[in-house]
């Protein structure tokens, strides 16, 4: 029979207990290091993590990006597929259809005093008050400090008569 073939009675070199665990213990390390790689795949300068490994490491999906006000961790559950933002279902990752939006509005909704439109009419008033306190001033009839603060928005300055009788004139104020 040739030498260190089959059934030459060659022995396998047996391994020794020891070197065992030692491989199994560097194969587990090695196992973990690409796990911490995974996971920790960060977007770019956000300090998110963007993927979430579950299932004993046998699913590996995006993670949702929402941060916690109070502790400042990231939310652990697992983003949705059709989240453009990449955000979980409980931090509003779904698409909403516009039915959807006028219903969740309307839901949330106390009264009237903070809808568009109130908002709209409260600005318009104030930009009338602020016209009207100009024109007061460049007629004459108003002295000392004036009202402060930022102008509303769509506010013009009135700052000769003829821009007193514009805004008469824009706003109806006047009787023939």
């Amino acid at each position: 029979m040739a030498e260190g073939g089959v059934g030459s009675g060659a022995t396998r070199r047996q391994t020794s207990p020891s070197c065992l665990k030692y491989r199994q213990k560097m194969r587990c390390q090695m196992i973990a290091q690409v796990r911490r790689k995974i996971i920790e795949g960060h977007h770019k300068n956000s300090g998110y993590e963007q993927h979430l490994v579950t299932a004993g490491g046998r699913i590996q999906c995006l993670r949702c990006t929402a941060r916690s006000t109070r502790s400042k961790l990231q939310c652990a559950k697992p983003a949705l597929k059709s989240s453009t933002t990449q955000k979980c279902q409980v931090h509003g990752g779904r698409p909403h259809s516009a039915e959807t939006l006028r219903r969740i509005s309307e839901a949330n909704t106390l009264h009237g005093e903070s809808s568009k439109a109130a908002k709209r009419r409260c600005r318009d008033d104030s930009v009338l008050l602020h016209e009207l306190e100009d024109a007061l001033y460049v007629l004459g009839i108003a002295e000392g400090p004036r009202t402060r603060g930022r102008k509303p928005e769509g506010y013009r300055g009135i700052r000769s008569k003829a821009d007193v009788v514009r805004m008469i004139r824009e706003r109806g104020l006047h009787r023939i």
